[in-house]
């Protein structure tokens, strides 16, 4: 860590409450940037400094040779500096409120996006650490103005609790966001086990389990297993990466079993004036369900459900006649496996297709809720990939009748490529930067049971249009589900509050 400002990062308040007496006590956990997003500098640099003395370190691509000879030199010479609560709102959009945290898509500085961990306020230079098993995690949420190709992404990954601190030349640690990994096996990650990524040559691998990510036409949840625990560093083949067409040879399920009820054959169930209506606030929930609704128990399931104007709706079934259920379970992924192998990734057409029953599945996403997860909050662009694997056909070229490949309702195609509203308009359009749109993710509280069978907690999301049209929270639960696997739904702690996610520029036709 550097010696130019101390961290002064973001509260987000921690309420611990329980069915019988509330909420009773308030943890002060805050949130990190990650650290990829930070100043990287010469370790010796102070306040009093000569200017021009000693200089960044650089980052992929364009790293300082003279302080990065090798990756475990230039992880002991280079520093990564804490940020001021004003840098935290100027250069990354992020500010605090009145009991909460406003995350802005496009900063003042003009960066866009963040990504931010939850941090556990009790220890030192550690994430806050989540146990799922037997657990339920809802939030409200308005997504009436997220624009296909955008994503709000909750979800949580099996990142080290201490962020790496202490390995190689690692003295910074959770504190300053390190440590990050997920099933896409980043090559992005600047330092992994201590070490700098020169050549970005390998990747940061973990489970991950995504809780939502969508938009206002198209949502997934999506569980990645890995055959590894924790956080490895891979190389070669072990990442799957798409560029060296070894997709399905990596160390971890990049596609995952998902369900998007879209995807699944049912078009009508979530989006504009859908069964679940994305014109309207949607109460979203996940439970982890157990074979025999114990903590220790064996992950059997993981359940959705919605709840919008005060209706339970049941999750979708799958229409399609070889894939059957409601909800993720080992029977499910396996059929939908099987039932999609014409849509795996057209990079890699060698490996085997089924990597979460490869990897173990369920049993091995369990195995991780037990060890503990992190929980990352983004707000999401893909210029790229332009979000295609959410709300539109992938492979691209592929017949819309293609079981899986479409995905959302965005999925019209002129010569296999994605048709945008310019483009309908007889205007090809250009390669796409990050949009300058701004949206804001507003945290207001954030919370785990204080013990295996201890209570409740609460998170609060919102994002709202840059012109502050709504002040309003939203409420996330996370609780204890006593009883058997068919634990009846609880919403008696459904709130009215609502995160929101509101665009002010659409790039994108989605009607």
């Amino acid at each position: 860590a550097g010696h130019i400002w101390p961290e002064t990062r973001p509260a987000l308040p921690l309420a611990l409450c329980t069915h019988e007496g509330g909420c009773h006590t308030s943890e002060p956990t805050s949130l990190t940037m990650d650290a990829g997003r930070r100043w990287l500098h010469d370790v010796r640099f102070t306040p009093s400094s000569p200017v021009g003395n000693f200089g960044d370190c650089g980052g992929p691509g364009h790293w300082n040779l003279t302080l990065c000879p090798d990756p475990l030199s230039c992880a002991r010479n280079c520093a990564y500096d804490g940020l001021r609560l004003a840098d935290y709102e100027a250069q990354y959009g992020v500010s605090m409120e009145s009991g909460g945290v406003r995350m802005n898509y496009v900063s003042r500085a003009g960066k866009v996006g963040a990504q931010m961990y939850l941090l556990d306020g009790r220890q030192e230079n550690r994430y806050k650490v989540f146990h799922l098993k037997n657990r339920e995690f809802a939030f409200d949420i308005d997504v009436s103005t997220l624009e296909c190709g955008m994503d709000a992404a909750v979800y949580f990954v099996e990142m080290p609790a201490d962020g790496g601190a202490g390995v190689g030349g690692n003295s910074a640690g959770a504190a300053y966001g390190l440590g990050y990994c997920d099933a896409t096996c980043p090559s992005t990650v600047h330092f992994i086990d201590g070490q700098a990524n020169l050549d970005s040559g390998f990747g940061a691998c973990c489970i991950q389990m995504d809780v939502f990510a969508g938009n206002k036409v198209a949502t997934a949840m999506t569980a990645h297993p890995c055959n590894t625990a924790g956080l490895k560093r891979c190389s070669g083949a072990q990442c799957g990466d798409p560029a060296s067409r070894d997709v399905y040879h990596g160390d971890c399920d990049r596609d995952g079993c998902e369900f998007n009820p879209y995807r699944l054959g049912d078009k009508v169930f979530y989006g504009l004036n859908g069964t679940v209506n994305t014109l309207k606030p949607i109460t979203v929930v996940t439970q982890f369900l157990t074979q025999d609704g114990s903590d220790s128990g064996q992950l059997s399931e993981i359940r959705r459900k919605y709840i919008q104007g005060g209706r339970v709706i049941e999750n979708a079934h799958s229409m399609l006649p070889a894939v059957q259920g409601d909800s993720i379970t080992e029977s499910m992924c396996a059929q939908q496996k099987a039932a999609f192998a014409s849509t795996r990734d057209a990079s890699s057409p060698d490996g085997n297709y089924d990597r979460f029953g490869l990897m173990g599945g369920l049993s091995t996403l369990g195995a991780a809720l037990d060890r503990g997860m992190v929980l990352a909050v983004a707000l999401r662009d893909d210029p790229t990939g332009r979000m295609q694997w959410l709300d539109s056909l992938l492979p691209e070229g592929a017949s819309p009748s293609t079981p899986g490949a479409v995905r959302g309702a965005l999925h019209a195609a002129v010569g296999g490529r994605r048709v945008d509203a310019d483009e309908v308009a007889g205007e090809p359009r250009a390669p796409r930067q990050p949009p300058l749109r701004r949206h804001r993710l507003h945290a207001k509280g954030l919370g785990t049971a204080a013990a295996s069978r201890g209570g409740d907690a609460f998170l609060r999301l919102c994002a709202v249009a840059c012109a502050s049209l709504f002040t309003a929270s939203a409420f996330v639960a996370y609780r204890l589900l006593r009883g058997s696997p068919a634990a009846r739904f609880d919403d008696e702690f459904a709130d009215p509050r609502l995160l929101m996610v509101r665009s002010d520029a659409p790039e994108y036709a989605c009607e």
